[in-house]
């Protein structure tokens, strides 16, 4: 068996859906025994008074859009979807349709909010948390 570069094995992952990496990674973990992890975002605190960095609670950068409910115009939401997360039509239409499922998750603030107005400009209903 001939021996994948990084750049064809990218190559391969992305032509895969979420859905189809994500069982690959379940394998990978299983094969391996390993366990993927997220990285740890590191807390910068500003400089201050002594304890008030500990008093502050941190800054939000991470946030995840929850689609509620898909409205009136639900093949347009599907469309919004597919857009956002480049799910197949079958999975958009499943995430649609078993309301309230998170589009994205640990985003950043702007992307939040463009993918919640896309959506509501679709005419589904979305919380950003």
């Amino acid at each position: 068996m001939a021996k994948l570069s990084q750049d064809e094995l990218l190559a391969q992952f992305e032509e895969m859906t979420l859905i189809e990496l994500s069982d690959f990674v379940k394998k990978f973990e299983e094969k391996f025994d390993v366990e993927a992890a997220a990285p740890a975002a590191a807390v910068v605190a500003a400089p201050g008074a002594p304890g008030a960095a500990a008093e502050a609670e941190p800054e939000q950068d991470e946030f995840d859009v929850i689609l509620t409910g898909a409205g009136d115009k639900k093949i347009q939401v599907i469309k919004v979807v597919r857009e956002l997360t480049s799910l197949g039509l079958k999975e958009a239409k499943e995430l649609v349709d078993g309301t309230p499922k998170p589009v994205l998750e640990k985003v950043a603030k702007d992307a939040a909010d463009k993918a919640k107005e896309s959506l509501e400009g679709a005419g589904a209903s979305v919380e950003v948390k």
